[in-house]
């Protein structure tokens, strides 16, 4: 609502001048709630800042607005801390979870293409960003209106299941991989690698075997499609506790069939050039390496089958947006996706969201190294540690289990969302499971505190003072749930959860503050249920802040 209030203001300005770039902020001294430097007014109008409030006062009548002023080059507004309460707490206690819901893009059908593990290989801790921040994002646009599908496209082709298959082939046991899939499979590749060292052809029968692969033979395909199931049971799993879901789980294998169209098209458009054996795109024009379409062998590559996915999802779901949520390596490959559907004449609205790497130790995670964390193993940690925890704190809590579960997937979580998307982000279990500081728990924590007041003492909404929130430590807390909806619309345009993230911890250390300084549950009724709809407030705001996120909210703990 102040937002909104701020929005108003610089519209006015800008209307009443026909200028641009005014800046409405926070107020930057206290006790002032709005400030307008009015020198990017005064430069543009070529009027004194003081003649330019002069002209600005009258007009500013909203209701909310109690004084202006002037002081040192600003106009400074300050509201009416009793009204703005007023409205900014009916409305998230009429809205509820509703609150902070807009259509500001209803007219947007995005296709999301997020965490798409490759199979025959452990659903490891570093696809768990992919994963999470895709899935936040697409809430965000949810909850601004949007139509989102979201796309798993699994990684279930290529050169590395031909070395699987290989791999299998030379020292594989077909019972201990029925015993435990993954994991034999995952010590397979890792074998591979470690023998390529000194055995270079072993690069080549890989090779080899993929091209088997391409050309359907049937001994290779029914390796794969076992791989590939086996994979799936896994990730299942791993998307079900996380309580991730998507609209369609068409992996690259899904496109061998339409790439030949592909280089077809881009054939007749005379944008196929050879180079060395290979086949290519040249994108001089835009500054950038070429683009492989095929290999000398013939071979396709991940563009030609990324051309083949953009142009069958623009006919399938008719996308007004595209996002990859892919680590911040892959930058080039998608520059040259947007460079080549160009040429090609179409004109995607292609976006690369980025990410940093997941380290362990201070160091990246590598699947042929072996040093790869399953994160189902680290889930199951972070459960028993929370159970530990929880026990310790709560020994005769009834659902333990439940509550543990969502304590040490929601610190998993939130320990990655929290953070800038574009920063490397460290893994310590230990740091993620604290129940106070920037955590996970801390928010779930802040939330069961309100629930466990709310469950014994019924709001009466007919029995509010906002009289009370001219105090400053009722009104502090008003000011930031008022930022709610603002908060939606930027993370959601800027695409960062970490907005969203920042935002429900300061929000969580405003309601501490209060309960530190006031007491909640006091014998006056209009005091208590003024209190009350404060924090019932709050926890609404948290709770859905939380589900957009992928934290599970608690009731205990």
């Amino acid at each position: 609502m102040i937002e909104t209030l701020k929005e108003n203001i610089k519209n006015i300005i800008e209307g009443k001048y026909n200028i641009t770039n005014v800046t409405v902020e926070d107020g930057k001294i206290e006790n002032v709630d709005i400030s307008v430097p009015l020198f990017v007014v005064s430069k543009q109008t070529k009027k004194n800042p003081k003649v330019v409030f002069d002209e600005l006062e009258p007009v500013l009548k909203f209701e909310e607005i109690k004084e202006v002023n002037f002081l040192n080059g600003f106009l400074n507004i300050n509201l009416d801390p009793k009204l703005v309460s007023k409205k900014v707490l009916e409305s998230i206690l009429e809205q509820k979870e509703e609150y902070g819901k807009s259509d500001i893009n209803k007219l947007e059908i995005i296709v999301m293409d997020y965490s798409s593990p490759n199979i025959a290989k452990s659903f490891g801790v570093g696809h768990l960003r992919s994963t999470m921040i895709g899935n936040a994002i697409k809430n965000l646009y949810l909850k601004t209106g949007a139509k989102v599908v979201g796309i798993n496209h699994l990684g279930d082709w290529g050169t590395q299941f031909g070395k699987m298959i290989v791999a299998y082939k030379k020292w594989g046991n077909e019972e201990s991989i029925k015993k435990d899939p993954i994991n034999e499979l995952q010590k397979l590749y890792v074998r591979f690698h470690d023998e390529e060292k000194t055995n270079p052809e072993l690069e080549q029968e890989g090779r080899d075997a993929f091209r088997k692969l391409e050309l359907n033979d049937p001994e290779m395909i029914q390796l794969w499609n076992w791989f590939k199931d086996e994979s799936l049971k896994e990730f299942m799993r791993v998307y079900e506790r996380l309580n991730v879901t998507f609209d369609s789980y068409n992996g690259e294998a899904f496109y061998n069939d339409k790439m030949d169209a592909v280089v077809e098209e881009l054939k007749e458009k005379n944008l196929l050039v050879e180079d060395a054996g290979a086949t290519i795109v040249n994108l001089e024009a835009f500054n950038l390496p070429p683009a492989l379409i095929k290999k000398s062998d013939g071979a396709t590559l991940y563009m030609t089958r990324d051309l083949a996915a953009i142009l069958y999802r623009a006919k399938t779901y008719n996308f007004t947006k595209v996002l990859y949520v892919v680590g911040n390596e892959q930058k080039l490959h998608f520059e040259q996706l947007k460079a080549v559907s160009k040429l090609m004449g179409y004109n995607f609205d292609i976006e690369h969201i980025g990410f940093g790497l997941v380290l362990v130790d201070g160091k990246k995670m590598s699947t042929r190294g072996g040093k790869f964390k399953r994160l189902e193993e680290v889930i199951e940690q972070a459960v028993l540690d929370a159970k530990a925890a929880i026990t310790e704190k709560n020994p005769n809590l009834a659902n333990k289990d439940k509550v543990a579960e969502a304590v040490g997937i929601g610190a998993i979580v939130f320990n990655d969302l929290k953070n800038d998307r574009n920063l490397n982000v460290d893994f310590n279990l230990d740091n993620m499971l604290k129940f106070e500081g920037q955590t996970g728990p801390y928010l779930q924590y802040s939330g069961v505190r309100i629930a466990s007041i709310l469950r014994e003492n019924k709001l009466d909404n007919s029995k509010i003072d906002f009289n009370y929130f001219n105090e400053t430590h009722y009104y502090d807390v008003v000011k930031l749930l008022s930022m709610f909806p603002q908060v939606i619309k930027r993370s959601c345009e800027q695409e960062f959860p970490s907005i969203l993230a920042k935002y429900l911890l300061s929000l969580a250390q405003g309601f501490n503050h209060f309960y530190g300084r006031q007491k909640i549950v006091v014998e006056d009724i209009n005091h208590l249920n003024t209190n009350l709809a404060l924090i019932q407030s709050i926890r609404y705001v948290l709770n859905e802040g939380m589900r957009i996120l992928g934290i599970t909210y608690l009731d205990e703990m």
